[in-house]
């Protein structure tokens, strides 16, 4: 994601025109030669990878080998609704095919695998990786494996269920530049991987800290320990989460009041995600993402909740002192 490379060609500066005017003919060019894997076809996904699409960058690489059903059709848009289109194939194929048609000038491709089973190798041939429908093991694993990289790679990890969404973002060692009244500033930010990011003390954390931060780590930790997948949880689950709820906290010496049972029962009881929800989220991490490879834009540091019952959107920051 450096400034080095070919120039923008007559078509590509033809085509984003508009978006050259906005953020220059530089950070489009940064676009174009970028390559971006995503893993999780999820709606929230499936919203950015339109809005990048859209932007412009050099490659979309899709990994998600699940059959595509009926249930995933009320949040991801990029699978036709006819079932004889969508039948026996995965939601990376369909959503590869969907994707083509927004911009011809982008190259989309599927690659098959376990997000686990791929090696630090394979990730060097990103610029950028997001995570989503993988355990909480998975995505440290995926995290630590992009910063074993000589090059930064920017790592995030996107979750929404029901009305509520979750974005972690990790750009390692991030310099950027940004123009404060007349003149030129540069910055420099360190960003925790994912597993210094959780592993700092919940009682260590400001009285006002996201609500959904608590609930989503109490439900990953659900899962893990159940041995479900991500976002395999029901009503039927609601006991079991909430007395692991109730350990945690005495673990961590937090009052379980900064964790509602009423949070906890929606997440569980609605895991499939709400689409106006999909799109905000999806619209966010795509927002975070042409800022990391442009180099232009304040970044997100380090986590991003928003939940539709507030409308609220909350940047915290967590890292280890």
């Amino acid at each position: 994601m450096d400034g080095d490379g070919e120039e923008l060609t007559a078509q590509e500066t033809a085509l984003y025109d508009r978006q050259i005017r906005v953020w220059g003919a530089d950070a489009q060019r940064r676009l174009s030669k970028s390559h971006v894997l995503v893993y999780g076809m999820k709606g929230t996904v499936a919203e950015f990878c339109k809005n990048i699409v859209l932007a412009g960058v050099g490659s979309l690489t899709l990994v998600d080998d699940r059959v595509a059903t009926e249930e995933v059709l009320s949040s991801n848009f990029l699978i036709p609704p006819d079932e004889n289109a969508y039948s026996g194939k995965t939601l990376g194929e369909l959503c590869c095919n969907s994707l083509k048609d927004f911009n011809p000038m982008v190259r989309v491709s599927i690659e098959k695998g376990d997000l686990s089973s791929f090696d630090v190798e394979f990730f060097s041939k990103f610029d950028v990786v997001v995570v989503s429908c993988c355990s909480l093991s998975a995505k440290k694993l995926a995290n630590d494996k992009c910063r074993k990289l000589s090059k930064r790679v920017a790592f995030y990890a996107v979750d929404c269920r029901d009305s509520c969404g979750e974005i972690f973002v990790d750009l390692q060692d991030y310099k950027y530049s940004k123009k404060k009244q007349d003149e030129t500033v540069k910055c420099d930010l360190k960003y925790p991987s994912f597993e210094d990011a959780l592993s700092v003390p919940w009682r260590a954390l400001h009285r006002r800290m996201s609500k959904l931060y608590y609930a989503m780590r109490v439900i990953e930790k659900f899962e893990e320990a159940e041995g479900r997948s991500a976002g395999e949880v029901s009503i039927a689950d609601l006991s079991g989460v909430l007395k692991l709820k109730k350990e945690i906290c005495t673990a961590q010496s937090l009052n379980e009041s900064h964790v509602p049972d009423t949070l906890l029962e929606r997440l569980v009881t609605n895991a499939i995600e709400f689409p106006p929800v999909c799109a905000i989220i999806g619209g966010i991490l795509g927002q975070e993402v042409i800022k990391a490879i442009s180099g232009k834009g304040d970044p997100l540091k380090n986590f991003f909740f928003f939940d539709a019952f507030d409308g609220k959107g909350i940047i915290e920051d967590l890292s280890p002192k």
